[in-house]
């Protein structure tokens, strides 16, 4: 029996995430996310605090999912170097980079009055 469509793009994005815990990068965004949990759970922040920490996480990790897809592509149209491969992969790391930017600063918004308070 055929899986249903919807089951079979489940597996589909399971196996994207299989591959994505297999870049470092990914990897070093995971372990961030679980010390952000941590420091989150230990300082009891709030709702509201956790909703802006977990889309921070969330927006991080799907922006790392995007560039490391991207950079495949990239990888598959042009083997050798080239230019334009080149400067996409740059700006769709450049995206990860500010977005975790931006995060950070969140996250020091939010745990510095916890830890110096």
């Amino acid at each position: 029996m055929a899986k249903h469509p919807l089951f079979r793009s489940f597996g589909f994005a399971f196996k994207g995430l299989a591959l994505a815990v297999k870049e470092r990068n990914f990897r070093l965004h995971l372990v961030s996310a679980a010390l952000v949990v941590m420091a989150g759970l230990y300082c009891s922040v709030s709702a509201t605090e956790w909703m802006l920490l977990l889309i921070c996480t969330g927006v991080v990790l799907s922006l790392e999912l995007m560039n490391t897809a991207l950079e495949k592509l990239c990888d598959l149209a042009s083997p050798g170097l080239h230019p334009l491969a080149g400067a996409a992969k740059d700006l769709a790391a450049a995206a990860v980079l500010v977005f975790s930017i931006v995060s950070a600063i969140v996250a020091a918004m939010i745990f510095i009055p916890y830890f110096f308070n």
